[in-house]
């Protein structure tokens, strides 16, 4: 599978490319194929640039990675300040929130390709993103963002293949969409509030829980994580209580349904 999505880069990199870098799987997948493509062809890594987003709706966490990762391929990387809590429609968190975030997203990746002679973008979108409500993919369709992933009919399971295939770390990194997601639609978002998302995940993360979400109701802080770690987060209840509600809220609860991924579309009835 390697080979095949290597020789299917050969081509666009025969320009210079901005990959919309995020550190997690698929992108570091596309990240790393692009550079064994450039190789593989005898051309520059200079020819590829990694663009990262550094936003208020991205666990800083992420920023750091890609700093690492970036550094250890040797290649540009650009760090694009963007507040994205500036842009009204995705303050107020609405069902279109994810077009109006990567429409301004990707407008300011396109504005610094252009301004700096790089003549494609590219993001980690994969074949199963197109299987499921994402407004956001609409954006960067219309602002003529490549896929190739998803282009290539490589699904999230395939890409994971693929980063194991490379010796990638991130081959079993679950997935960590933005913070808005955590909480209800049409409940306007701030700043603070998703800060304290960012601590308390982080906090989960720290205590084991690699996959978990902390989904916010006003007050009140909903932990979801995998039904096999029910017994381990009931053995330290005291702890993570005391921890989540020093973050600001009143009251702390543990989702019995376990985690669900966009379990606020689901909730919603919203599909492609």
């Amino acid at each position: 599978m390697i080979e095949q999505l290597i020789q299917k880069l050969i081509e666009p990199l025969q320009q210079r490319i901005c990959v919309a870098f995020s550190a997690g799987v698929d992108s570091t997948v596309l990240l790393y194929s692009c550079c064994l493509a450039a190789k593989q062809a005898g051309l520059p890594n200079d020819n590829i640039a990694a663009v990262t987003f550094a936003t208020a709706l991205h666990p800083q966490a992420d920023l750091q990675e890609a700093k690492r990762i970036t550094s250890n391929l040797g290649i540009r990387h650009i760090v694009l300040e963007i507040d994205e809590l500036a842009c009204p429609q995705v303050v107020q968190n609405g069902i279109e929130r994810c077009y109006h975030c990567k429409k301004e997203l990707f407008s300011h990746a396109i504005n610094f390709a252009r301004e700096n002679g790089y003549a494609i973008v590219m993001d980690g979108t994969n074949a199963d993103d197109l299987k499921t409500y994402r407004p956001g993919i609409r954006a960067i369709r219309e602002l003529k963002v490549q896929s190739p992933l998803a282009e290539n009919g490589f699904t999230k399971e395939q890409v994971r293949q693929l980063a194991a295939e490379m010796g990638l770390d991130c081959a079993s990194k679950p997935a960590t969409p933005c913070l808005a997601t955590r909480i209800p639609y049409d409940t306007p978002l701030d700043r603070k509030t998703l800060q304290k998302i960012e601590k308390g995940e982080a906090f989960l993360h720290q205590e084991g829980f690699e996959q978990c979400r902390l989904r916010v109701h006003e007050n009140l802080a909903r932990i979801e994580i995998l039904p096999k770690d029910f017994d381990i987060l009931l053995q330290k209840k005291e702890k993570i209580s005391k921890e989540i509600l020093k973050l600001g809220f009143s009251f702390v609860t543990m989702d019995l349904q376990g985690l669900r991924s966009g379990c606020y579309d689901t909730q919603r009835g919203l599909g492609l």
